[in-house]
């Protein structure tokens, strides 16, 4: 029994030690990803409004709302803040940004000129 190892391993945190400093870097993440959403429908001249580029940050950030590891928290930040970063320095392509959209969840048209103005055939 003297040459057992412990059971649990003592992990270190990425960037915070418990949950209410991990929130606040979330909502920090937000806030910066909101306030640069003008920015982002003038430099890549996607085909959004600001009300569907805050709909799409708010369904991507509710799509993590359940993670409550703490490091898994901090890593997602951390790509957060990554990607934030590579739109500012346009790092990304109007590709890149308009790939968040999946096609599949818009309702595509199915009317003639609803079909001609979106370029459908």
């Amino acid at each position: 029994m003297c040459g057992m190892k412990p059971v649990c391993k003592i992990v270190k945190p990425l960037l915070t030690t418990n949950y209410y400093d991990a929130h606040v870097r979330v909502i920090g993440l937000y806030k910066a990803y909101y306030r640069f959403i003008p920015y982002l429908l003038r430099r890549f001249d996607i085909p959004k409004s600001e009300e569907d580029c805050r709909w799409k940050l708010r369904e991507m950030f509710y799509k993590n709302a359940c993670v409550t590891d703490i490091r898994v928290i901090d890593m997602l930040v951390i790509k957060g803040f990554m990607n934030l970063k590579e739109m500012t320095n346009n790092w990304q392509q109007k590709g890149h940004v308009i790939a968040n959209w999946n096609p599949s969840i818009e309702n595509k048209p199915c009317d003639f000129v609803g079909k001609f103005l979106a370029g459908v055939d």
